[in-house]
């Protein structure tokens, strides 16, 4: 995986990290900066479904209980994967949790959590899990944040989750498979991930190469780059770590 830490490097930035887990191993067998705390934005949302999730499997909720008052954010995309929910004011739980991950969805996202008791309360189960992870309601605030080593586990129990348990887990993986992030050279049905980024901050966390074929899951995170939207290069970096992980990893040519 040197290769791929050296192509990390040429960000040029102090706080710049990755960790790689194979699940055919079953162990991390890439590791660089790992320490480093990084603002979630979007990436938040995979935190939130999480929590959802595990109180789903606690009975506290059903995936089948009806989310109210729901509306979309117009500056993302759900027009696009989901046309026919546009006029819907209700979702049941499992297809807001999806539309929210698969469309960065922020409103969607205050919805469900509204329902199911607040922020806080979403905070607080989250960090009996991560003590190290913090959800705010706006994805823009910098203490909404995740260290690289937690945010990395919080994918494990993902994707370990959904491997013995699809049913509970479904919702959170349609969201990942759903996403519009496409990176060029990689097969759509082998990407399911989940980005998040602010001006000098960049998250891209999840799942690369085939479901059934011991995947990796994968967390990259930088923070103080210079401007990203007048600057793609540490966008343009990443993903060809990503696209280093794919081909020389996963055996795909």
């Amino acid at each position: 995986m040197q290769e791929v830490i050296d192509k990390l490097k040429e960000i040029e930035c102090d706080e710049v990290g990755m960790i790689i887990y194979s699940t055919k191993k079953e162990n991390k067998i890439s590791v660089y900066n790992s320490d480093i705390t990084v603002p979630l934005a979007s990436a938040a949302k995979i935190a939130v479904g999480f929590c959802i999730a595990k109180w789903v499997e606690e009975k506290l909720f059903g995936w089948d209980d009806i989310v109210g008052d729901i509306s979309f954010n117009p500056d993302e995309d759900s027009k696009l994967i989901y046309p026919h929910f546009q006029h819907r004011k209700t979702l049941p739980l499992r297809d807001a949790v999806e539309v929210m991950i698969a469309c960065h969805d922020s409103f969607v996202a205050n919805r469900i959590v509204q329902m199911c008791g607040g922020w806080k309360r979403v905070n607080k189960t989250i960090q009996s899990y991560f003590t190290d992870i913090n959800i705010l309601q706006d994805p823009f605030d910098t203490d909404n944040k995740g260290n690289l080593t937690q945010i990395s586990e919080l994918m494990i129990l993902i994707f370990e989750g959904y491997k013995n348990n699809p049913e509970l887990w479904t919702p959170i993986m349609n969201g990942l498979v759903r996403q519009q992030g496409d990176i060029e050279g990689i097969p759509n049905h082998y990407l399911n991930h989940m980005t998040g980024g602010l001006e000098n901050v960049i998250v891209n966390i999840g799942i690369l190469g085939d479901f059934n074929q011991n995947p990796l899951v994968y967390v990259f995170g930088a923070n103080h780059l210079p401007n990203r939207y007048n600057n793609q290069f540490a966008d343009e970096i990443i993903n060809d770590a990503i696209k280093m992980l794919y081909k020389k990893h996963l055996h795909h040519k």
